[in-house]
């Protein structure tokens, strides 16, 4: 409930103090800017993993561009829904998670992330305890370390991202049931394609997720590579006015691991819009 609620401030935010982009100027120093966004999505797909079953996610964010190259953001997404699994128990159906996150533009094609990710229950479990500051074994936050590349400017439109966690629930067990970080890595590879039609742009991309002793990743194989994010992105932007996009876009996402795909399979198409302001 108290999740909820601040998914709804969040949405009033980005409705109303950012409604339009907010530019502060002073001589000498960098300009200052905030901006805002909210994604419509029929469901919430992440790295080949499905979260939320198949209801409709809502998913705000902020941005606070700090300096030309420091930037902070908060994301969020919900459901809506008050339960983590349908009656069955089987079936996922509730998720939400806020996240935080700093970048560094380390130079014009490389730029550094912190991320926290923070995906509190629904329900009470014995196994899992929801308090933000808790990074141990029975926790619901993890924080991901990413260096990314953009190479659009300097070469081709190649784009890169190796993401490595390194502190929260990230725990492998040997044969003892002994804990030990397991710095579960993920890596993706993109190319884009702008306007390759009536302004309609395609960005391939391919995912695989390197290490899953941990079973970070629910959905993709524990013990070997996993390619989970094979997928294209049709993109298509609409201008509302001066300040105002409505960008849209259709997604497939093939999850090509071989084991632990239940219940949702390996085929997804996620449709979305966003209001960035």
């Amino acid at each position: 409930m108290k999740f909820n609620i601040l998914i709804l401030l969040s949405l009033i935010c980005s409705i109303s103090l950012f409604s339009q982009e907010k530019t502060i100027t002073e001589a000498g120093e960098n300009s200052t800017r905030w901006s805002a966004s909210l994604d419509i999505v029929n469901r919430y797909l992440w790295r080949g993993q499905a979260w939320g079953g198949n209801q409709v996610a809502f998913q705000p964010e902020i941005d606070y561009q700090a300096t030309e190259k420091l930037s902070f953001a908060i994301w969020a997404t919900t459901n809506f829904q008050n339960r983590d699994y349908a009656p069955d128990n089987e079936t996922p159906r509730g998720y939400q998670e806020i996240d935080l996150g700093i970048s560094y533009d380390i130079n014009d094609f490389m730029t550094l992330g912190l991320w926290d990710y923070y995906w509190p229950t629904l329900e009470k479990y014995d196994d899992a305890d929801n308090s933000f500051f808790n990074f141990g074994e029975d926790g619901v936050q993890s924080i991901d370390l990413s260096l990314s590349f953009d190479l659009s400017e300097v070469w081709l439109p190649f784009n890169a991202t190796i993401s490595t966690l390194i502190g929260g629930n990230d725990y492998r067990y040997n044969e003892n049931d002994n804990a030990s970080r397991n710095y579960t890595t993920y890596i993706e590879l993109g190319y884009s394609f702008e306007e390759v039609y009536q302004e309609i742009s395609l960005y391939p991309v391919v995912g695989a997720v390197l290490n899953n002793q941990a079973e970070y990743y629910t959905y993709a194989n524990y013990n070997k590579v996993s390619f989970i994010n094979l997928g294209v992105q049709m993109y298509r932007e609409f201008s509302l006015n001066d300040s105002l996009t409505l960008p849209i876009t259709l997604t497939y996402t093939h999850n090509a691991a071989t084991n632990n795909l239940e219940p949702f399979g390996r085929n997804f198409l996620i449709a979305g819009l966003s209001l960035e302001i």
